[in-house]
C-alpha cells in the first residue's frame, strides 16, 4: 500500500508510500490480474448470510461517510527560507491546490499508470487545460528543485508544480528522491530542493514523531481543516511553510464494483453497512484484520461483518473485479478507478 502514516493502515506512503498504506500498495495497483496469496476467516456471518459479490469491469469507492480515513489530501510543501525570499511561490502552488480534486488525481494516474504517458507530458497538459499557467513573471530566474517520492503519482504532481513555477519565470524542475526520510530533511535544508507535493495527514504525524516522539499521539484527523491546523505550526518547527491543502485525497479507501452497488443501491459504507447486514465478503493485504484504518476500522466505525480474504495489495482491485469479493481495500487515487 502506499505506507502514508503510521496510525494507519496505510501507514507509510508511497510517499510516505511508505507510512499509511504500508499494509496496502502502490498506485495504480488496483488494476492486478493474479489470484489471492491466501485466504482467512474475520469471524464475520456465514457465506449464505453474505451479500454476495458481484463482478464487472468498473469500480467504485463507497463514501466514508463517518470519518475512518484520516484525510491525506495533496498540499504544497515549502522550505521556509525558500517560501519567505518568494512568496509568490505559496501563492502559485495554491492556485494548483485549487484546481486539483481526488477525480483529476485519478485521471492524472489513469494517464501515467494506464495509459503509460510520462509526468511530464501529463503535467504539461494538466497546466494546459486547467489554465494554470501564469502570466507574470515574477520568478526573476531563481533556482527551485521540486523534490518527489519515489511513485509515479508524486512524480507527476511535482511536474505540475515545476511547470507552474516555471512558467512564472522561476527556473524550475522536478527531481524524483525517495522516501520521505530522504527527502524531508533535503526539503528542511532547502539545499537541495526547496519544494514537495505531501499529504497532509501523514505528513503531520510524520513531523508529529520527529518533534514530539515517535510515541505521539496522532494529530492527524479526517477533518482536512483541522489537519492542516495541526501540521502548519508543527512543519513551521522544522522549518516549512505549508502551502493551501487541495480537495485531492491519496488515502484508504473501499471499493466494490458498480453493479454491486447498483443491485444494492449502496453509495456509502453505512449504507453498505445496513443493507448488507450478514456481512460481505473483505478483501485487503495480510494486516488487513489487525489494522484500525483497514477490518478493525470497519467493525468499529460502521459495524460491518466481514469474511476476509487475504490478498497482495496490488491483485485486490482484480480480485474485486472478477467476484471473488464484494468489498476490497483500494488506494483513493488509484488510476484503474477512472471511468
Amino acid at each position: 500500500m502506499r505506507t502514508r502514516t503510521t496510525t494507519g493502515l496505510l501507514a507509510t506512503s508511497l510517499l510516505g508510500a511508505s507510512l499509511l498504506l504500508a499494509a496496502c500498495g502502490s498506485p495504480g495497483s488496483g488494476g492486478g490480474q493474479a489470484a489471492p496469496t491466501s485466504a482467512g476467516s474475520s469471524g464475520g456471518a456465514t457465506a449464505a448470510a453474505e451479500c454476495s459479490p458481484v463482478a464487472g469491469d468498473q469500480l467504485v469507492v463507497l463514501k466514508d461517510d463517518k470519518g475512518l480515513q484520516n484525510s491525506d489530501n495533496i498540499i504544497p510543501a515549502i522550505n521556509a527560507k525558500t517560501a519567505s525570499e518568494h512568496p509568490e511561490i505559496v501563492d502559485l502552488l495554491n492556485t494548483v491546490s485549487a484546481k486539483l480534486d481526488t477525480e483529476k488525481l485519478i485521471q492524472l494516474n489513469k494517464s501515467v499508470d494506464i495509459d503509460r504517458k510520462t509526468s511530464t507530458e501529463v503535467a504539461k497538459q494538466f497546466v494546459a487545460d486547467q489554465g494554470l499557467a501564469a502570466t507574470d513573471q515574477v520568478g526573476d530566474g531563481a533556482k527551485i528543485v521540486v523534490g518527489a517520492a519515489n511513485f509515479s503519482e508524486n512524480a507527476t504532481l511535482a511536474a505540475i508544480y515545476a511547470a507552474v513555477l516555471k512558467s512564472a519565470g522561476f527556473d524550475a524542475s522536478s527531481r524524483t528522491i525517495g522516501a520521505r526520510e530522504v527527502y524531508l530533511p533535503a526539503l528542511e535544508k532547502g539545499k537541495d530542493i526547496q519544494v514537495v507535493p505531501e499529504y497532509a495527514a501523514t505528513l503531520a504525524d510524520f513531523i508529529n514523531g520527529k518533534v514530539n516522539g515517535t510515541d505521539a499521539a496522532s494529530v492527524a484527523t479526517p477533518d482536512i481543516d483541522k489537519t492542516v491546523a495541526a501540521l502548519t505550526p508543527l512543519a513551521e518547527k522544522v522549518g516549512l511553510t505549508m502551502g493551501a491543502a487541495s480537495a485531492a485525497q491519496d488515502q484508504n479507501a473501499f471499493a466494490v464494483t458498480a453493479a454491486f452497488a447498483a443491485e444494492h443501491k449502496v453509495t456509502t459504507l453505512s449504507e453498505l453497512a445496513a443493507v448488507c447486514a450478514g456481512g460481505v465478503s473483505l478483501a485487503g493485504p495480510p494486516e488487513c484484520p489487525e489494522r484500525p484504518f483497514c477490518e478493525l476500522g470497519l467493525t468499529k466505525t460502521y459495524g460491518l461483518n466481514t469474511t476476509f480474504k487475504s490478498y497482495d495489495f496490488g491483485l485486490i482491485g482484480a480480485a474485486i473485479r472478477k467476484g471473488e469479493t464484494a468489498l476490497g481495500l483500494v488506494l483513493s487515487s488509484d488510476g484503474s478507478l477512472a471511468s
